[in-house]
């Protein structure tokens, strides 16, 4: 599985999601839940403490990794994010079809998601370094083939958000899952490929302001 690593960035810094930030995830996820309306986010924490080691059990089977964002300019941890899905494509193919292959060192696909942020770091720049952050590990070190990134068809914010990277729109999944609002939820899916990446990195070091290191 791969090795975990901490991600920095002029903004933020992606630290290994642990127990030690229960507390921390709480006060940011307690700001203002009406951002939340289309997000799955613990609440209270319970919730918080089953949330971080439910994923720390998936990183334990090597098919997640989790973040926790922290926001260098107050120094708090304001969200969490992670790289998920992660497929491990090299060794025999696994039988029987749509069982788990075994853990490779690196994986070869993965999607990004359960990203959230507190209200205070919305809109700041926070999430767009976050993906960036992300991006780069998988393409540049895991060299992965693709990355999907996921959102409520309703959730505009969101799939403006991912759309702003660049990343190709491949279809709506109708009914695909219970939405956080116990709807049922339509699904927009988005990719970016290996060889998108290039044109993906240069054009958020555009809008970060980092056009001179593309």
């Amino acid at each position: 599985m791969p090795a975990f690593v901490t991600l920095s960035g002029r903004l933020v810094r992606l630290e290994p999601l642990s127990l030690a930030v229960v507390d921390d995830l709480v006060a940011a996820a307690s700001e203002d839940r009406s951002t939340y309306a289309f997000t799955r986010v613990p609440h209270g924490r319970d919730e918080m403490v089953s949330y971080v080691e439910a994923a720390l059990a998936e990183q334990a089977e090597g098919r997640t990794m989790p973040f926790a964002i922290r926001w260098l300019h107050t120094d708090r941890v304001v969200g969490a994010t992670r790289l998920m899905n992660l497929e491990y494509w090299q060794g025999p193919m696994p039988w029987p079809p749509g069982a788990r292959g075994a853990v490779g060192d690196v994986p070869s696909v993965a999607d990004i998601g359960y990203t959230w942020l507190s209200a205070s770091a919305q809109g700041t720049g926070v999430n767009r370094e976050s993906k960036y952050l992300m991006l780069s590990l998988a393409f540049e070190t895991w060299q992965v083939h693709r990355i999907t990134l996921k959102a409520d068809i309703r959730n505009v914010r969101s799939r403006a958000a991912i759309e702003a990277l660049g990343a190709h729109l491949d279809g709506v999944r109708r009914a695909e899952s219970r939405g956080a609002d116990d709807t049922v939820r339509d699904t927009a899916y988005y990719s970016i490929l290996s060889d998108e990446w290039p044109v993906v990195r240069e054009r958020m070091h555009a809008r970060m302001g980092l056009a001179a290191a593309a």
